[in-house]
């Protein structure tokens, strides 16, 4: 409950009466609770019957009264962040990863007493990532995670810097794109019966779809588990990556398609997905059953997207251009495919042979080791 009263001056004749008298001119304060929070303050006016309805006014109202720049917590922070990423129309795997973040923050937060975005400082995110169990290459996703998290909170004038933009990351060191080779691709083919055998034979011929749309679509994991029958006109494939949101078309080879309609849907409307589970959790069963066929296979190191990578590789030692590839995969720009598959562009390589060739038969070693040697040349009479 709130009480107004007169807060007499100095020079107030009536200030020895104090707050019992309300008669003169006095500056008007307000003092008690409201909500659990003590209120004592001035309300800057001298007019008794509008202090009144300016009371009145703060006790309608519901919840506690909101102070300037009270600090924002990490909870609504993190909620604030994913409601800004779902109206961006980010995808839900990304999303996916935030929501790993903030629970993870939450439980650090939970541990270690704090509660505001504010005590996220460069101290403690180290203190933060020492507890963190992830490799070199995931741990620098999530400290691009965590920097964009704050620099969202920085914006809005949460935090007064991005502590995040000092956290140095860790090295990764960039494995070249390691596709298939062909008799690995014949032993996971030949694995199928086995996995029959383990599984039943729907699913063993709903897994080896799966595997040819893989290998002879270049598609990514969720865009294969997500792929609908809409999707599919004749042997033509049309869809918009996941990730990236790129439109691809892609002719697919007869068998996969005689594959794909032979092989018991998932759903009336997906080929591999119920369509009512997160695209997650489908995701990670198929990663599963994939990873069973590696083994039956005996494939080692097998996972799905050196499907993906057999995909291109092989289309790039087939003499198709780079730029080609890039639009079959799906990728924003052709700098993404020449980082991952450079290596394996057929002209490219024959012209690094060539000019090999050509260094190796100016060099006077080399020259020395072969019949056509200077010495042999001068005996010979060839040497002008």
């Amino acid at each position: 409950m709130l009480t107004i009263y007169r807060r007499h001056q100095k020079d107030c004749a009536h200030r020895a009466e104090g707050r019992s008298y309300r008669r003169c001119r006095c500056v008007i304060w307000v003092d008690g609770f409201i909500a659990g929070q003590e209120i004592r303050r001035s309300l800057d006016l001298r007019d008794w019957t509008r202090a009144q309805d300016v009371v009145r006014e703060m006790e309608s109202t519901v919840g506690e009264p909101k102070r300037k720049n009270e600090p924002i917590t990490l909870q609504s922070a993190g909620e604030k962040y994913l409601a800004d990423a779902k109206a961006r129309n980010l995808n839900e795997s990304t999303i996916y990863k935030y929501r790993l973040l903030f629970k993870q923050i939450g439980d650090f937060a939970q541990n270690h007493g704090l509660r505001y975005v504010k005590e996220l400082d460069l101290q403690t995110l180290d203190e933060f990532r020492t507890e963190w169990k992830d490799g070199p290459r995931s741990s620098l996703k999530k400290i691009e995670r965590l920097r964009a998290f704050l620099r969202f909170c920085q914006r809005r004038k949460w935090i007064g810097e991005n502590p995040a933009i000092d956290l140095k990351g860790p090295k990764v060191k960039d494995r070249p794109t390691m596709p298939f080779t062909r008799a690995e691709i014949l032993k996971i083919l030949g694995a199928f019966d086995k996995y029959s055998d383990r599984a039943g034979v729907s699913n063993s011929q709903r897994l080896k779809a799966f595997v040819l749309l893989l290998r002879y679509a270049g598609m990514r994991i969720g865009d294969t588990v997500r792929c609908s029958d809409d999707r599919i006109a004749g042997n033509r494939l049309f869809l918009y990556t996941q990730k990236t949101g790129v439109p691809v078309q892609c002719l697919l080879p007869d068998f996969v398609v005689r594959e794909l309609e032979s092989a018991p849907k998932s759903s009336e409307r997906y080929f591999f997905w119920t369509g009512k589970s997160k695209l997650h959790s489908a995701i990670g069963k198929w990663q599963r059953r994939l990873q069973t066929l590696f083994i039956l296979a005996e494939v080692q190191g097998g996972h799905a997207h050196r499907f993906r990578d057999t995909f291109a590789v092989e289309l790039l030692l087939a003499g198709i251009p780079l730029e080609r590839v890039s639009v079959l995969l799906g990728h924003q720009s052709v700098r993404i495919t020449e980082r991952h598959y450079s290596p394996w562009v057929r002209a490219r390589q024959e012209q690094l042979e060539c000019d090999l060739l050509r260094a190796w038969s100016q060099d006077p070693i080399a020259l020395m080791q072969t019949k056509g040697t200077p010495q042999v040349q001068e005996k010979n009479g060839s040497i002008n």
